[in-house]
């Protein structure tokens, strides 16, 4: 899907769209950035002032379809084939389990216990991860990435949805907790070419599968099983924070690594699959 298959008026609405989307989204966004910059905590409020921030996309997303379809289709709202639901989830193990392999096997890091109540934490704390997520993703990934498949190619609706989205969490990492207390260019560097990377994979799962549940169940699982399981079982050696966490190197690579598969798979996905995934049905 690109911009030679819209009318001209169909390509001026969806600008409309997109512009609409971002301007709600960080009007909303610049209300709760503001609590939690004053506090300089993730958790000021208890936790609920993040709660909105990671809702405020959504929120933006819903708002515009509203004001221009006068409907909320086109969000993604339908399961899709269930092997996409599990292929998200798995993803994030994976190559967290390579990143974080490699820095313990280095001796950059140490593994330790088991975290407390693993269990819980990844059955009712993935229904949690999921609830935030589902926030961000309806904005990113619902409404962002099929918009602007609608205008551009494959890379540059990754690429720009990725800048998009790691630069939203940026206040957090300058101004807030949100960062392992390395040098605050070399978190950032590290964060956003992470963040990027993902964008080409989430987005490639969003068209490919046509849901917006695909694209939160990743994100979901990535926070889930980073800082909920593999930081927690990491032990510092003294330089750890600079590979592990999503402010360390070891993610980054990662980040490039998805970037590059996705961005060759994403070629024949253009054209191919992201018109009949991503129309305004579903």
């Amino acid at each position: 899907m690109n911009e030679r298959n819209l009318s001209a008026g169909d390509r001026a609405q969806t600008r409309r769209k997109v512009w609409t989307f971002l301007v709600l989204t960080l009007a909303l966004s610049a209300i709760f950035y503001a609590r939690i910059m004053h506090t300089g905590a993730l958790s000021a409020g208890g936790g609920l002032g993040l709660v909105a921030l990671m809702w405020s996309p959504g929120v933006a997303a819903l708002v515009t379809r509203l004001i221009y379809q006068r409907n909320l289709k086109g969000e993604g709202w339908g399961w899709g084939e269930t092997r996409w639901q599990l292929f998200a989830y798995l993803l994030p193990i994976s190559y967290a389990t390579v990143a974080y392999g490699v820095v313990w096997l280095a001796g950059l890091g140490r593994i330790g216990d088991v975290p407390a109540g693993l269990a819980s934490r990844l059955t009712l704390g993935m229904l949690s991860s999921v609830f935030l997520a589902l926030g961000e993703e309806l904005g990113w990934r619902g409404l962002l990435v099929p918009e602007l498949a609608k205008l551009a190619g494959f890379t540059r609706t990754a690429l720009v949805t990725g800048v998009i989205w790691a630069s939203w969490h940026l206040p957090l990492v300058l101004f807030a907790d949100y960062n392992s207390g390395t040098p605050q260019m070399y978190a950032v560097s590290c964060f956003v070419i992470m963040v990027v990377g993902l964008s080409f994979a989430i987005a490639w799962l969003r068209l490919r599968s046509g849901s917006v549940w695909t694209a939160t169940i990743m994100h979901a699982s990535h926070n889930l099983w980073i800082q909920g399981v593999f930081d927690e079982v990491t032990i510092d050696t003294g330089r750890t924070r600079w590979f592990t966490t999503e402010f360390g190197v070891a993610l980054a690579v990662v980040g490039l690594v998805l970037a590059v598969v996705f961005w060759k798979l994403g070629g024949p996905l253009q054209s191919e699959m992201s018109l009949r995934h991503a129309a305004p049905s579903a």
